[in-house]
């Protein structure tokens, strides 16, 4: 049986690539000093959530430091197709950069719109609505390919579930925010996916 070692070593490659560039993008928007409130979200909803990807993230540990404890979770996959987990994590880092940068300072880990916020429609943003869930999706599908995970996959599905779940009250609140002007930037852009115009 081939070693895991050179897989665990690709995800660590993948989640510090991810980890440095969404950490750098989160203190340049936290410079401003202005609270974010959790409130809008839903307290309950906010814990879920970030309990949930708590959990994902102690099983992708698990995976690298402690592997005997996930191995129950182990999936069969070629290895041709799990080295293509790691080319797609390392090109989703860059996307996330990509996004990230586009964002700016409204950058917020909640629902709730920053009070200088400005409606962002460049970058992947000129496609669709939501690249860095697009984003997420694809990088945590990148380490669940990578590490043949079962229960990786599953936390990711279940982080991925909950995040769509909160788009629809996010985007309600940007209505309030921009009005016609965000719903103009819907007609033209799809949530997760681009609108293609025949």
């Amino acid at each position: 049986m081939p070693s895991e070692n050179p897989y665990r070593i690709a995800v660590v490659v993948v989640m510090v690539l991810t980890l440095a560039v969404t950490a750098y993008h989160r203190l340049q928007a936290a410079a401003s000093g202005e609270k974010i409130s959790r409130k809008d979200e839903g307290y309950l909803f906010a814990i879920i959530l970030r309990l949930s990807g708590l959990c994902l993230m102690v099983a992708t540990i698990a995976y690298v430091a402690f592997p005997a404890s996930v191995q129950w979770a182990t999936i069969p996959l070629l290895i041709w197709f799990r080295w293509l987990g790691i080319v797609t994590g390392i090109i989703c880092s860059g996307l996330m950069y990509w996004t990230l940068n586009s964002l700016g300072k409204n950058l917020t880990d909640t629902v709730v719109i920053r009070a200088e916020a400005t409606l962002v429609t460049q970058g992947p943003y000129r496609w669709v609505r939501h690249p860095f869930y697009v984003t997420t999706a694809l990088l945590m599908a990148s380490v669940t390919v990578l590490a043949a995970n079962l229960l990786i996959g599953a936390g990711s599905l279940l982080v991925l579930g909950l995040l769509a779940v909160r788009t629809p009250k996010e985007e309600r609140m940007l209505i309030e925010r921009f009005g016609q002007q965000y719903r103009d930037y819907m007609a033209k852009t799809g949530r997760f996916f681009p609108r293609f115009r025949r």
